[in-house]
């Protein structure tokens, strides 16, 4: 189930990256009591009582202002509103009720999403209680009072956050259709590919770098089974933008990923493998998803025997956190290998779900213990008791173990081959859960 997105919005230096600090646990906004600081909406996982969502931070909206930096904040703070679920509105008691939270009020009323009214830096509750009412005459609910520097109230806050949530079973039994995302920077075809795939040109084509701003669903049927692909605004190097609003489209692609089965990470033959391909491709991996990389316009390069060879290659050096990674080599215009595409799409569906029997898994971890000894350190070796599969989406599994800290990455990297070899997982990350179990005293050899 994918998980829903909160979004931050307010006007500047309300204290919103101080908030999305508190929430994600780490310094990743910048802060500073600047207006307009925060120039790059940013995002984070957040858990709360066991219901996990998407956090976005977002530049404050100054309604009417005419500042370039400013007014493009405001397009910014729109598509955040826009693709969540669930709107924090942060307003500031100690600067009061304001006009711009009036109009922040009104466009945030026209989204017709769950708001939550949060005011932020009351570090007493008892001597800001009375200012805190004010803030009852935006009209958009009770307010919560909180201290996102203190971290005072947050739990009250999030509480009311995920009660606008779907029940945790409800959502994906509805639609069992494999979702597949295509993602990459602009201009790499994206569109082309599912108007080919579509065999009418639904999407709009055009060399205008940014001209996909939403993500969109279309359904393709092929063998009598339905695939539906989101199509996504592409990425690409900051300092090539010329429309800002093209800046903030990656949380269109982290929202497209989010929903996704599998994500087909487009790349242009003509350019080659590049660092923001990386990037694309990181957002993917870290999610867990099954990866294919589908690099376009191959008809457009010059190919002689050892072609396919060399951009294998590059692009599994550029991509080496996934090397498992499928790569197919295709044209979106003329169709070249698109049939191939539906295939290895099957094929990732399938081992991002696969589930090995424990007993099975064991037999390989034992041989592979044989084959290799595991690490010891000061007169301590690593003792693998136990290996079982506790879910899928991707693979994840549970390694019992004498001492983590002997569990080296190199090592789980090993067991990772080994199980791999067994089984393939094409196209699909393994995850790897390590704890300890008490031995039966005799781990010191």
């Amino acid at each position: 189930m994918s998980k829903p997105i909160v979004a931050i919005v307010g006007r500047p230096n309300v204290g919103k990256s101080t908030l999305f600090n508190a929430l994600a646990g780490e310094q990743i906004a910048i802060v500073k009591d600047t207006p307009g600081i925060t120039r790059d909406r940013i995002y984070a996982d957040v858990t709360w009582l066991d219901r996990s969502f998407t956090l976005i931070d977002t530049g404050g909206i100054e309604p009417e202002s005419t500042d370039v930096i400013l007014s493009q904040m405001r397009e910014q703070a729109q598509i955040a509103i826009d693709t969540a679920d669930v709107i924090i509105f942060l307003v500031d008691v100690k600067q009061g009720l304001v006009d711009s939270d009036s109009k922040v009020a009104d466009m945030l009323r026209r989204s017709r999403k769950p708001v939550i009214l949060v005011v932020n830096k009351v570090d007493n509750f008892t001597k800001y209680n009375a200012d805190i009412y004010e803030f009852y005459n935006l009209g958009i609910g009770d307010p919560v009072p909180v201290s996102a520097a203190s971290k005072l109230g947050i739990g009250d806050m999030l509480d009311e956050v995920i009660r606008y949530f779907p029940d945790s079973n409800e959502e994906e039994e509805e639609d069992d259709r494999p979702k597949i995302a295509i993602v990459g920077k602009p201009n790499v075809g994206k569109s082309s590919l599912i108007n080919k795939l579509l065999g009418e040109k639904r999407l709009i084509v055009s060399d205008i770098a940014g001209t996909t701003r939403d993500a969109v669903d279309a359904v393709v049927k092929r063998n009598g089974k339905e695939y539906v692909f989101i199509d996504t605004a592409g990425l690409r190097r900051k300092n090539k933008i010329k429309e800002e609003i093209e800046k903030y489209s990656i949380i269109r692609t982290v929202t497209a990923v989010e929903r996704a089965d599998v994500v087909v990470i487009m790349i242009d033959a003509t350019e080659g493998v590049t660092e923001q391909d990386a990037k694309i491709a990181g957002i993917a991996h870290e999610r867990g998803k099954g990866i294919i990389v589908a690099v376009n316009k191959w008809d457009a390069v010059v190919k002689n025997d050892k072609t396919i060879y060399e951009y294998s290659n590059k692009i599994k050096n550029t991509l080496s956190f996934m090397p498992y990674a499928e790569i197919l080599f295709i044209s979106a215009q003329t169709g070249q290998r698109l049939n191939k595409l539906f295939d290895l799409i099957d094929v990732v569906i399938e081992n991002h779900a696969l589930r090995i029997a424990t007993g099975v898994l064991n037999e390989i971890v034992a041989e592979a213990v044989t084959l290799q000894q595991p690490p010891s350190d000061r007169g301590k070796r690593l003792k693998l008791y136990y290996i079982t599969q506790v879910s899928v989406k991707p693979p994840t599994f549970v390694i019992f173990v004498n001492d983590k800290e002997l569990m080296h990455f190199s090592y789980t990297r090993y067991i990772e081959n080994k199980i791999r070899e067994a089984f393939g997982f094409k196209g699909t990350p393994l995850r790897f859960i390590i704890r300890e179990r008490k031995g039966d005293g005799n781990d010191r050899k």
